[in-house]
């Protein structure tokens, strides 16, 4: 799943929860496109019918849609200075700095990020797993996300306008009810992992990281239209220091880099489903 474009917010990439939402199926999914490791035994995956390929490619322009729409107002006010590019000498791009990353967390969320470099990356590498969350599409958990995530200026801007862009309608097109749940004997599926992070600016007050991810967006079930795909996107977010902790200001989503899929046997809606509920999350650390 992807992201939209710029994102004020808005989870998973709708994608499909895919801003895919790549939730790309959130505002903040985005296109559901290839995935692969390249290891393992071959095997050539079913292909799929033209029919498919337009329903899922047709998801995936919606959530990208929406998560346009959420953060229109992007780039949103702040207080942070003009930034900088980060100094030179610190640790290598894809080396871990070894540093604890969070002192915390608010709620599920992580939280007491340090006010430096190694504290923005690992901010904005929470906080893209936050924003392609299934979470994100659901009315009734997204403003408390929102709060968690986003500058306290950006919070009631951005209800508003991922109210609009999750209305029942747009869920509706994503096989959920207005409150964001799959129907029984289905399961929605928006997850993603931070591959890496990047620095892009950087001073005291605020920065600019991109974080590359992998993901899976969509519904878990044996009548779903909209099956559980595997994404790459990047994202860029911008953070401000606020009340003591990195948050986010805007952000945007696009496309890879993506490596070249494997083949391999897909597994089926229940495999899918037991792994999303038995298999936790991380926090995340530069």
């Amino acid at each position: 799943m992807s992201f939209g474009d710029e994102y004020g917010g808005g989870s998973g990439r709708v994608r499909g929860g895919t801003g895919r939402a790549r939730t790309r199926t959130h505002p903040g999914d985005e296109a559901v496109d290839e995935y692969g490791d390249g290891f393992g035994d071959p095997h050539r995956r079913p292909q799929r019918t033209t029919r498919s390929l337009v329903t899922v490619v047709g998801v995936v322009v919606l959530l990208i849609a929406a998560i346009a729409f959420a953060n229109r107002s992007g780039d949103g006010d702040g207080d942070g200075g003009t930034a900088k590019a980060p100094r030179e000498g610190g640790p290598a791009p894809t080396a871990a700095t070894g540093t604890k990353p969070v002192t915390g967390k608010n709620g599920t969320i992580p939280s007491g990020f340090a006010q430096d470099e190694q504290g923005a990356q690992s901010a904005a590498a929470n906080y893209a797993v936050a924003l392609v969350s299934a979470g994100i599409i659901k009315p009734q958990e997204r403003p408390e996300i929102l709060r968690r995530v986003f500058v306290p200026s950006r919070v009631k801007s951005l209800e508003a306008d991922f109210d609009k862009a999750y209305s029942p309608q747009f869920l509706a097109k994503l096989g959920l009810d207005a409150d964001g749940n799959a129907a029984p004997g289905m399961t929605y599926v928006s997850r993603a992992a931070p591959m890496g992070t990047k620095i892009v600016e950087l001073d005291s007050r605020a920065a600019t990281v991109e974080v590359w991810c992998t993901g899976v967006f969509g519904t878990a079930g044996v009548s779903s239209t909209n099956p559980v795909t595997s994404d790459w996107f990047t994202m860029t977010i911008k953070l401000l220091w606020s009340g003591g902790d990195w948050k986010v200001e805007s952000f945007s989503q696009k496309d890879g880099p993506a490596p070249v899929s494997a083949d391999r046997t897909a597994s089926n809606a229940d495999e899918i489903a037991a792994a999303v509920e038995e298999f936790g999350g991380f926090t995340y650390a530069r």
